[in-house]
């Protein structure tokens, strides 16, 4: 089931992006969860662009059902993002800055809809325009996670202010470069979607043509602001 919102969070942590080893992690480098919190934000803001694999796995929720899906993501600030899934069914989520767009490939349907704006947007929104941060809309400890790869760093942010799109994430970070291995967030149904990333490249220098999004002849076209308007 393809998860937008779920997307959206992922994007968030991406561009920021032991109980016993993060506390000795933590002595290694000499580094609070604040300190790598900051370090993590000075490391953001110099990410113009980046590409990367994923596996993301969802467990739980209401349904308590397991799905794994596996894909390329490509990213460039501010505000544009291309998720493609290739299995085990193809499908696309692309923002252009202005518009999203969710096209579901053996469905033949598009779903669009309007960017909110930076006053309307979550967290997690506002890190996809490029904007917001993550030292002042979250606060950070150390965490752990199950199979935890070696040197790195698991550090737990839960957002200051509620969100909607999530409870709280988790990101395991290269305790050297603090490049993301993974993401873990947790909504409220109790759901949790695990991305795992290889193959990450940053600042190659992307241009905007991967994130424009041609709606395909035939296919059935939901407008979300039209049905709402509608209500």
């Amino acid at each position: 089931m393809f998860n937008p919102t779920a997307a959206r969070s992922m994007y968030l942590a991406l561009s920021c992006a032991l109980l016993a080893p993060a506390l000795v992690a933590a002595q290694v480098d000499e580094r609070t969860a604040g300190e790598v919190q900051a370090a993590l934000e000075s490391r953001h803001a110099l990410v113009v662009d980046f590409t990367a694999d994923f596996v993301q796995t969802y467990e739980g929720g209401m349904l308590r059902s397991r799905l794994v899906e596996r894909g390329t993501v490509r990213v460039k600030r501010p505000g544009l993002m291309r998720w493609d899934y290739v299995d085990p069914e193809p499908k696309l989520y692309l923002a252009d800055g202005e518009r999203f767009y969710s096209y579901l490939e053996l469905d033949a349907q598009v779903l669009v809809g309007a960017m909110p704006s930076l006053d309307e947007a979550t967290t997690a929104m506002q890190f996809l325009a490029g904007a917001g941060s993550i030292v002042d809309d979250f606060t950070a400890a150390f965490d752990v996670v199950d199979n935890q790869p070696e040197d790195t760093i698991v550090l737990r942010l839960d957002p200051i202010r509620s969100e909607r799109d999530f409870e709280f994430l988790v990101v395991v970070l290269d305790q050297r470069t603090l490049a993301i291995h993974q993401l873990v967030a947790h909504d409220f149904g109790g759901g949790v979607s695990t991305y795992q990333f290889g193959n990450l490249q940053e600042n190659t220098g992307l241009t905007d043509s991967p994130f424009k999004f041609d709606i395909p002849a035939g296919a059935h076209v939901i407008d979300l602001d039209e049905t709402s308007a509608a209500r």
